[in-house]
């Protein structure tokens, strides 16, 4: 039935059709297929639902309520952007920063702006022990979202603050304190969305940057975090790829003294790193 499915989410068009019938299909019986010993008539009725949706383009994330970031399984809602395997790339060089990060007791400091789903900070949380993480987030229900995942994920390690990462009163109180600021923001340009799927069921609230490039928010968040980093603080964020060279200048115009690219693991320009003030080692060097 498995390959039936499979075969049926091909015809629909699915990308990636055997994995999500498996995906499907395990989610229906609450086991692997290998664990799995048969269907009951009311689960192969719940799967054929579950098929119907996903070949109308319904995210398998959403039908699932689960997605995966780093090895951490997620709790996934509509209305809540869903988070993409490229990310995984930007949360990396974050969580390299922080461990080479100089800061005395209690650990390094981290602030994730626009968190969504709290993916990026809760990886942070958890493969840094020591660390403290910070997250802003403007949309209640991401805000509630990323809570819930922080908190079952890294219990009482995560501060989700409901706040616009753009503003100046926000996190205030840490300007010129923080070791790394890392952000996947909303920066699609205007129009530049080609999959339907992604069109439908993210919010354009998490997807669009502001004006024809998408530069508006991912400029801001250069300048927020130009504020709270400490001399030598670093800044990893999350970018379309024709967008590196904007966000390099960007960077040296905020008080940056280095920006470069980094790519992901299709070799697309992905996002930028830049180091905050005049302190200088080889390793910040393009």
């Amino acid at each position: 039935m498995v390959r039936e499915v499979g075969q049926a989410l091909r015809e629909a068009g699915v990308a990636s059709p055997e994995s999500d019938a498996r995906v499907l299909a395990e989610h229906v019986v609450g086991t692997s297929l290998v664990m799995c010993e048969g269907a009951s008539a009311e689960q192969v009725e719940t799967l054929l639902a579950l098929v119907e949706q996903r070949s109308a383009r319904v995210p398998l994330q959403h039908l699932t309520g689960r997605m995966w970031f780093r090895g951490l399984e997620l709790v996934c809602r509509p209305g809540v952007f869903i988070v993409r395997p490229e990310t995984e790339v930007v949360a990396g060089a974050a969580l390299d920063a922080m461990r080479e990060a100089e800061t005395s007791a209690p650990g390094p400091l981290a602030v994730d702006l626009c968190t969504g789903s709290g993916a990026i900070a809760a990886a942070v949380a958890v493969e840094v022990p020591a660390a403290r993480v910070v997250a802003v987030e403007v949309d209640d229900a991401a805000v509630g979202l990323a809570r819930e995942n922080c908190e079952r994920l890294a219990p009482g390690r995560v501060e989700v603050v409901r706040g616009d990462a753009r503003s100046a009163r926000v996190l205030a109180e840490l300007d010129g304190r923080v070791d790394v600021v890392v952000s996947n923001p909303p920066y699609v340009p205007a129009g530049a969305v080609e999959d339907a799927e992604t069109e439908r069921h993210d919010p354009d609230l998490a997807l669009y940057g502001g004006g024809g490039d998408g530069l508006e928010l991912p400029r801001a968040v250069v300048g927020r975090a130009s504020a709270l980093l400490r001399d030598g603080g670093v800044l990893v964020m999350e970018h379309d790829p024709g967008q590196s060279a904007a966000l390099r200048e960007a960077a040296a115009s905020a008080g940056f003294r280095s920006a470069v690219t980094g790519q992901d693991l299709a070799g697309r320009d992905r996002y930028l790193r830049a180091v905050r003030g005049v302190r200088t080692r080889s390793s910040d060097r393009p």
